[in-house]
C-alpha cells in the first residue's frame, strides 16, 4: 500500500510502520523534508530520490505527494477486544466509534483523524459495504491510522451486542433523538455513525441504547457523517472533561 504526503508518512515513520520503500523528490530543501528524511533514516528506512515527474506517476487516482511516498505493509486491523484491551491498559472508560456502511474513503480517514485526536480508543467498521483503510484513508487521515485501533467485523450488530454485554452504553447517532447536548454521555461510550445518505440502519438503531441527535437550525437537516462524528465525539470529551 502507497501513503502520500509529509504529514501521513511522517506518522508512519514516528509510529515504526514497517516502510519498505520511501520515494523523495530531490533537492527539496525546506525544514520540513530535512527533518522527515532524518528519521527516515534514523530508523533505517531505503529512500530512493527521484524527479518529481517521477512521483507524479507514482500516484494513483490524483492524489497529491507533497514530495513523499512511502510503500508501507498493507494495514493491520486490531480485534474490537483489542480496542477494550487497549481502554483498560490507560485506565479508562472505552470510548469507541462504530461506523455504519461508510463508503466514502475521506470520510473515514476524517473521523479515524478527529478520533484520534480526541482519544478515542478505537474505530469499529463492518467487514462488507464499507470502506477499507486504504491510500486515501491514511492521506486523509494525516497518518492518524498509524496511532488509533481500526477493528474490522463481520457484524456491526453483534459488535454492539458485544459492548451492551460489557458495559459499554451504545448511541445511534441519528435524526429524531433526544438532544444530543442533554444527554449524559459519561462513562463507557460507543457511538453509532450511519453511511452517506442513508444514516444508521433500522435494526442497528434497536440494537443501541439510545439514540442522540444533533440539533439543527438551518434548512438542511443533516450532516456529513465524519463531521457528524466529530461533534459527538466532542460533545463526550467536553462531558468528561
Amino acid at each position: 500500500m502507497k501513503i502520500y504526503g509529509r504529514n501521513a508518512v511522517e506518522e508512519a515513520i514516528k509510529s515504526g510502520t514497517t516502510i519498505d520503500r520511501l520515494v523523495v523528490q530531490k533537492e527539496l530543501k525546506d525544514a520540513a523534508a530535512n527533518r522527515i528524511i532524518k528519521e527516515a533514516k534514523d530508523r533505517g528506512v531505503k529512500i530512493f530520490f527521484r524527479d518529481k515527474i517521477a512521483l507524479d506517476r507514482e500516484c494513483d487516482n490524483g492524489a497529491r505527494h507533497q514530495g513523499f511516498i512511502a510503500e508501507i505493509t498493507d494495514f493491520e486491523y486490531s480485534e474490537l477486544d483489542d480496542i477494550l484491551a487497549f481502554a483498560d491498559e490507560k485506565g479508562e472508560p472505552p470510548f469507541i466509534v462504530i461506523l455504519d456502511g461508510v463508503e466514502d474513503p475521506h470520510n473515514l480517514g476524517s473521523v479515524i483523524r478527529v478520533a484520534e485526536c480526541a482519544g478515542v480508543h478505537g474505530v469499529v467498521i463492518p467487514r462488507h459495504r464499507s470502506v477499507s483503510v486504504n491510500d486515501t484513508v491514511v492521506k486523509v487521515s494525516s497518518g492518524a491510522t498509524a496511532h488509533l485501533k481500526v477493528a474490522k467485523v463481520t457484524n456491526v450488530n453483534d459488535a454492539i451486542v458485544d459492548l451492551k454485554k460489557k458495559g459499554v452504553w451504545v448511541y445511534a447517532a441519528d435524526m429524531d433523538g433526544d438532544d444530543l447536548y442533554k444527554t449524559n454521555l459519561k462513562g463507557s461510550v460507543a457511538f453509532v455513525i450511519g453511511g452517506e445518505g442513508k444514516g444508521v440502519k433500522r435494526l442497528t438503531r434497536e440494537l443501541c441504547d439510545g439514540v442522540v441527535s444533533i440539533p439543527m437550525f438551518g434548512k438542511v437537516n443533516s450532516l456529513n457523517a465524519s463531521v457528524a462524528a466529530g461533534v459527538v465525539i466532542y460533545e463526550k470529551v467536553r462531558q468528561d472533561r
